[in-house]
């Protein structure tokens, strides 16, 4: 695992043209911002990985 700091406004760019933006720091919480193309799965995974959270759009496609 790569562990690194960013602040707010900055991006790391992964292979695929997969794009993570650090939109907001605040209160212990941060706010990423993902571009990835269409066919590249993204998934949040919250408390318990046993439950993946897939991001949907406004059509409920993921």
């Amino acid at each position: 695992m790569l562990v690194i700091s960013q602040k707010t406004g900055d991006k790391i760019q992964l292979g695929g043209g997969i794009t993570i933006s650090v939109l907001e720091v605040k209160a212990g919480k941060v706010r990423l911002g993902i571009d990835a193309p269409r066919e590249v799965s993204v998934k949040r995974l919250g408390q318990s990985e046993k439950d993946p959270v897939t991001k949907t759009d406004k059509k409920g496609n993921p």
